[in-house]
Parts: C-alpha cells; sequence; structure tokens
C-alpha cells in the first residue's frame, strides 16, 4: 500500500499551496506595508493594514516549511536599505519585524526551493558598483541565514521563481553601475539551496523589474518587466528542468515593470499591481490569472491599492 501524501507537504510537487498574499510596495502616497490575500480561486481581497511590518517597497518574498511565506528586505525610504523580514503564517497573518542578518539591500528577489527559501542578488547602495550576487538561505522555519558569498554576475531588479518541484532559479535584471546592462542570463538554485554559475537565457528579451512564479506543479514562469523600448508584457516558461524558453507575447495583460506573482489553487498563479506608466496610468493593482499550463489571461480589475515594487508567496 502507498503512503498518503498531504498535499502541503515539503516533498510534494511545487507549490502545494491553495492560497497566497501580496504585501508592501510602493503607493500614490508613498511606501505602505499593506497585504492582500489571494483565495484559491485566484479572488484578491481588499486592503488589510499589516502595520506590525516596516513600510517599504522592492522587497522579496517566497514560501519555506510547506505552507507559509516570509517578506523581506527592500527600500523603506529613498537610499534607505532595509534588511528585515517578516514572517507569514499559513492563515496569512504578517508578524512584526525580525532584525536584520543578512546585508541590507532592495530590488532583490527570492524564490522557494524543496520546503525552504533563497533571497538572492540586489541592489546594496554600496561604493563602488552599488550591487550584489550575495545571497541568503531560509530555513524551514523561517530563520534567514548570514550572507553567502556571490555566485553568478552581480544585479538587480531580477525575478526569482521555483520549477521542478523543489528548485529555482534567478533571471534577468540589471548588471553593473554607472553603466547599466540589461540581460538575460539566469541562475539555477539547486535543492540544496546552492545557486549556480551564470546560463545564458538567450532566447529571452534583456529586460529589468519582470516577476517570476512556479506553475503546472513543477514549472515556472518569468513575466512582464521593462526595456529601453518600455514597458513589456512578454513572458518566458521555465520548464520543468529549469530550461527558459522563448518570448511569447501575453498581450491580453496591460505591460508592466515591478509587478508581483505568488502560486494558489496548488498549480496555477496570479500576477498583480506593478508600474504601468506612462501607457497605463501610473501604479496598478490589476491582476492576470495564469493557468497550470502557463497561459496568461486577460486583466482584472484591481482590488486593493494600486502599487509597485510589491512581493508576493503563496501559503496555505
Amino acid at each position: 500500500m502507498f503512503p498518503i501524501i498531504p498535499a502541503n507537504s515539503a516533498t510534494a510537487s511545487f507549490p502545494g499551496n491553495d492560497e497566497g498574499i501580496f504585501g508592501y510596495g510602493s503607493a500614490a502616497g508613498g511606501r505602505v506595508a499593506i497585504t492582500n490575500l489571494v483565495s484559491n480561486t485566484g479572488v484578491v481581497a481588499s486592503d488589510q493594514a499589516a502595520t506590525t511590518g516596516t513600510p517599504r517597497t522592492l522587497l522579496g518574498a517566497c514560501e519555506y516549511g510547506g505552507d507559509k511565506g516570509i517578506f523581506g528586505f527592500g527600500s523603506k525610504v529613498a537610499g534607505a536599505m532595509y534588511g528585515g523580514t517578516n514572517l507569514v503564517s499559513n492563515a496569512g497573518v504578517v508578524a512584526s519585524d525580525t532584525a536584520a542578518v543578512g546585508t541590507a539591500r532592495c530590488y532583490i528577489r527570492a524564490c522557494s526551493y524543496s520546503d525552504k527559501g533563497i533571497f538572492a542578488f540586489g541592489w546594496d547602495n554600496v561604493a563602488p558598483d552599488y550591487v550584489t550576487s550575495t545571497s541568503n538561505l531560509v530555513s524551514n522555519t523561517g530563520v534567514v541565514a548570514s550572507d553567502t558569498a556571490g555566485v553568478g554576475t552581480a544585479r538587480y531588479n531580477q525575478a526569482g521563481c521555483e520549477y521542478g518541484g523543489d528548485k529555482g532559479i534567478f533571471g534577468f535584471g540589471t548588471t553593473g553601475y554607472p553603466s547599466p546592462t540589461l540581460n538575460s542570463i539566469t541562475n539555477l538554485v539547486s535543492n540544496t539551496g546552492v545557486v549556480s554559475s551564470d546560463q545564458a537565457a538567450t532566447t529571452g528579451t534583456a529586460r529589468e523589474a519582470p516577476t517570476g512564479c512556479g506553475y503546472g506543479g513543477d514549472k515556472g514562469l518569468f513575466g512582464f518587466g521593462k526595456n529601453g523600448s518600455g514597458k513589456l508584457s512578454i513572458t518566458n516558461l521555465v520548464s520543468n528542468t529549469g530550461v527558459v524558453a522563448s518570448d511569447q507575447a501575453a498581450t491580453t495583460g496591460t505591460a508592466r515593470a515591478t509587478p508581483a506573482a505568488c502560486e494558489y489553487d496548488q498549480d496555477k498563479a496570479i500576477i498583480g499591481y506593478g508600474d504601468g506608466s506612462p501607457g497605463a496610468s501610473g501604479k496598478l493593482s490589476i491582476t492576470n490569472l495564469v493557468s497550470n499550463t502557463g497561459v496568461v489571461a486577460s486583466d482584472t480589475a484591481g482590488v486593493g491599492t494600486g502599487r509597485e515594487g510589491v512581493g508576493a508567496c503563496s501559503l496555505n
């Protein structure tokens, strides 16, 4: 007789969670600490005040422990990097700030691997290059480890997502300062949290400020972002072996930068919020559902405060 494995077990195919949460970001009035829960049908709830967390933007978020999440790092005021984190329970309750362990930075992204997580890369505002490839592992109890020396090209404003059931991948972003260069390189993350050297993702348009999420149980997706031509609505699917596919035109979704994404209903995803200017009006609250085959749906009217630089993760 075969053992019965619970849907949220760490050994189940990624993601195994029914719900999600969007949190923090930069709204018209400045940085905020509000959150919006996502139901198991992909419906976004109205704003909840997460008064226990420091308002900030351009942060990262990921799952840990099979059914919980964590928000981390970001920019709390212009030029002031933040290194603290906030745990999210499997009921979507955001905990108070946990003091920083790793180097404070923004434009950072995160993804899960196995039943743990990893924050990596980002803008640390430290001369002379201001960017880093440093990473910080998150245990299956939500404890953030000290800095791990960077592997791969230092960059910021990239995206991260899960693939293969227990692995992760970071992709795209901006390298170099004061002469920034957009790129499409990727770095795989093993099921033990080891970041690999650069892989050239030559099939994807070089860009910054995309988002990433898992879908279909063992695959991933990078979507949206911007380049020298403006805001984009393209997506790139990631296979269950970490191979990034060529661009797909997501013409049903409003082109935007710095949106966020998370999984829901076990094998689907949702992309939300972001900066749509100048083509769309400023900070957005629209969302786009992603099917379990990686198809991005048309815009759903926004719920909650429009903002960019939001973090998102799945839970429960």
